[in-house]
């Protein structure tokens, strides 16, 4: 079933594009007409592009990965953060930090200083300093938190960026097809959607039309995270079923074969925790690496 249909994409103004003058050639196959100097965009491949992108989302989402939403142009942010954080997802709604993926370590120890700071009010610390040093730890802590605060649980390089506006957010563009990431965003027709791996031809401009395109893909990602909360619930039964049958089954098998089982389970479980751990561990690493300039620029 779409997610969506031609009437209420009419009615939020997806269909506007930018003057005839501003237009991108690369933007041809989603234009359909021109009327009056302005480009109007074909709603159906609007509506199958959308189509795409929230299906592909959903599945990032129930395989408990993040996608990073980018928008920080004036119209946009106040409707992505109030979207985005609604499926607790990151954003960023301030201006783009250079280097937010390809220098993350930089961006974890600046994240991490928020709480470094924040446990210095907790212990007593913050008390101990002068009247002008706690001014100036204060001021650095309200910058970070309006820069980098929607991303304090991104502890990791997000799965797939979703953009408003990929002129404006080239930057953010560039870093994550240096890295591979995939990027989802709302192109306009003055805009180049070659670099876009999942582009949606759409007004970027109008706050309805940005409205109602994250909220269906909002609406997606909180779709995947409940199938990926019922899967992770039906797990346990899962075990215990197995146990219930384990035992019916071997009470005329001798005790040094369960005992066996048990043993091959155990270690099963060992191996997995230290898995986990060595994973932190190498995280931990990653974020120590950092580079002062950008630190300093934040």
């Amino acid at each position: 079933m779409p997610r969506t249909n031609f009437k209420e994409l009419l009615d939020a103004g997806v269909h506007f594009g930018h003057l005839k003058r501003k237009w991108n050639p690369a933007m041809a196959p989603y234009i359909f007409m021109e009327r009056n100097g302005i480009h109007i965009i074909d709603l159906e491949k609007t509506a199958v592009k959308i189509d795409e992108a929230a299906s592909a989302m959903k599945h990032i989402a129930k395989s408990g990965k993040k996608v990073l939403f980018v928008a920080t142009k004036k119209q946009a942010k106040e409707i992505v953060a109030e979207k985005v954080k609604a499926v607790n997802m990151p954003y960023v709604t301030e201006r783009w930090p250079g280097g937010m993926l390809t220098n993350f370590p930089t961006i974890r120890k600046a994240v991490k200083k928020m709480s470094s700071i924040d446990k210095m009010a907790t212990d007593g610390t913050f008390m101990n300093l002068s009247k002008r040093e706690r001014l100036q730890v204060t001021r650095q802590r309200a910058k970070l938190e309006k820069t980098l605060g929607s991303i304090i649980d991104l502890t990791r390089l997000p799965s797939a960026l979703f953009i408003v506006d990929v002129s404006k957010e080239h930057i953010a563009v560039r870093e994550a097809k240096r890295l591979g990431i995939p990027v989802f965003a709302m192109v306009d027709t003055n805009s180049d959607p070659s670099d876009i791996e999942f582009p949606i031809p759409a007004n970027d401009d109008a706050s309805k039309s940005i409205s109602l395109i994250v909220g269906i893909l909002c609406q997606a990602i909180e779709e995947g995270l409940n199938e990926r909360k019922i899967e992770k619930d039906k797990e346990p039964q899962t075990k215990d079923k197995k146990v219930i049958r384990r035992e019916l089954e071997t009470k005329d098998i001798p005790a040094a074969i369960i005992e066996a089982i048990v043993e091959e389970e155990e270690e099963e479980e060992e191996i997995d925790l230290d898995d986990d751990v060595a994973e932190e561990s190498d995280e931990d690493e990653d974020i120590v690496k950092v580079i002062d300039e950008t630190e300093e620029e934040l």
